[in-house]
Formats: C-alpha cells, structure tokens, sequence
C-alpha cells in the first residue's frame, strides 16, 4: 500500500512539473489518503501486536 501511495506522488509531481494542474491535485490527493491508511493499519498492527505479547505466550 505504501508503494501505491508513493507511485500516485510520483504521478502528481510529474503531472504538476509539466502543468496538468487538476490530475496532479487528484493523485495528490490519492496518495495522501493511501499514506494516511497505510499509518493507519501500520499503527493498529502495532497495537494489536503489542495486546497479543501482554499475555505472556512467546509467539515468534
């Protein structure tokens, strides 16, 4: 997910240096979103991981 959100920032810096101002704001706008779900499942998957370890089992 991570790697679409950076191709759609790549697309929008393109779209921006050669002045197709709208289809750069809308990839933009997709990668900014994919970036924040990305933080989003990233940070739960981290919490989640860390509730599994408090139990006390050694899961590897």
């Amino acid at each position: 997910m991570l790697s679409y959100a950076l191709v759609y920032l790549f697309v929008a810096l393109i779209a921006a240096v050669l002045g197709f101002g709208s289809l750069g704001a809308g990839a933009g706008e997709i990668a900014r979103m994919l970036f924040v779900l990305f933080l989003v499942i990233s940070a739960a998957s981290f919490f989640v991981h860390l509730v599994g370890r408090r139990d006390g089992s050694r899961r590897h």
